[in-house]
């Protein structure tokens, strides 16, 4: 009997596999012109995109670059012990004038219990339109629903800086995982 007379299919053959990029960082400028490439894309102002990397990657600072470009004022603070940081734009370039931009930007570092997300609301706050940004997204698996891109950040010590205290350069890949992803994905190796 076919996949189809029976109901059952495998993933392996029928999905295409998630398209992905990978580049380096060797500075902070280059995370802030990464950011500036997502901010461009239209398809940033509904994305999810989870963010990888151990303590120290650099994922709040690529946050801090993206939101700062796509208009956010005032301080941008990490939500490692909020789990969750509201953002909104009123001059994000990518949107009509009078129109405001949410941006939820979660840490899920601290996450340990899975009732704590209906308690706290998250599962309306990425149903609602906006930018999902997600660090340690690992620790609500199962619970987020779509992802669109993926991006891993870690240390690229082929890269470092031995004559300077500069931390080492960083290696990023970005995954997409749907035709949002997938816009970002060419946004970013522009």
């Amino acid at each position: 009997m076919s996949s189809i007379q029976t109901g059952f299919h495998d993933p392996r053959i029928v999905e295409t596999p998630p398209a992905a990029w990978s580049t380096q960082w060797a500075t902070e400028a280059d995370t802030a012109a990464f950011a500036q490439r997502l901010a461009a894309c239209p398809a940033i102002v509904r994305a999810t995109l989870v963010l990888h990397g151990d303590l120290g990657a650099g994922k709040t600072t690529l946050v801090r670059h993206l939101l700062r470009a796509l208009g956010v004022q005032g301080r941008i603070k990490s939500p490692t012990y909020a789990v969750v940081e509201p953002h909104s734009s009123t001059a994000c370039p990518l949107l009509q004038p009078g129109e405001t931009l949410s941006i939820w930007h979660f840490d899920f570092y601290r996450f340990t219990d899975p009732r704590e997300w209906e308690d706290a609301g998250f599962r309306e706050l990425f149903a609602s339109p906006g930018l999902k940004l997600v660090e340690w997204p690992e620790r609500a698996t199962g619970l987020m629903g779509v992802v669109d891109a993926e991006l891993t950040l870690s240390p690229d010590h082929d890269m470092a800086h031995p004559d300077t205290a500069e931390a080492p350069a960083r290696r990023v890949t970005l995954l997409a995982h749907t035709p949002a992803g997938q816009q970002l994905l060419e946004a970013a190796r522009s």
